[in-house]
């Protein structure tokens, strides 16, 4: 039953493009032309990010990381993660397991959490073609709008969570890396 729970999403998925078919046969296959699409794509980039992630791991010390991004990283660490966020290429579920390794590694949370609203929201590349088709006046206001967002959704994390709630996240992602 526990089995049946876990995939309960995939299953409604597969029944509702399934119920669709007798619907209409163009969006039925149109559905599973697109989640072949996405499952293709995930296939490509997610191992390169395993491998990345695997060196990450063996690389790079814990110490180091505690110290350049760790609890007592300040303002330091803050950066080190934007950059990061920022400097990435791909899709935002990347940035998933890279938080999990960096939990691993015991990085701050709250520069995780600047990773992964930099990730999302002031990619390079991604202001970098804002710029050209967007022009500056649009790229310089988002950014402006945005990085300040990223910083009070981290402080507002930061306080919904307890010290529990996050050591229960770190564990989890430590234990799931075993």
């Amino acid at each position: 039953m526990k089995t049946v729970k876990s995939y309960a999403m995939a299953i409604v998925a597969i029944l509702l493009i399934g119920a669709s078919y007798f619907y209409s046969k163009e969006i039925a296959f149109n559905a599973v032309s697109s989640i072949t699409s996405s499952f293709k794509e995930m296939l490509l980039i997610l191992p390169p990010v395993f491998i990345l992630l695997g060196l990450l791991d063996v690389w790079v010390p814990r110490d180091t990381m505690v110290a350049f991004m760790g609890e007592g990283s300040g303002i330091k660490g803050a950066l080190l993660a934007f950059f990061l966020g920022s400097a990435a290429a791909g899709p935002l579920y990347v940035v998933f397991p890279i938080a999990a390794a960096f939990m691993k590694k015991d990085v701050k949370f709250s520069n995780i959490l600047i990773l992964i609203g930099a990730w999302s929201t002031t990619k390079i590349p991604m202001v970098m073609f804002e710029f050209s088709a967007l022009g500056p006046q649009f790229t310089l206001t988002r950014l402006a709008l945005n990085i300040p967002i990223i910083l009070v959704m981290t402080f507002i994390i930061n306080k919904v969570f307890n010290a529990s709630e996050v050591e229960g996240m770190y564990q989890l992602a430590k234990q799931a890396s075993n």
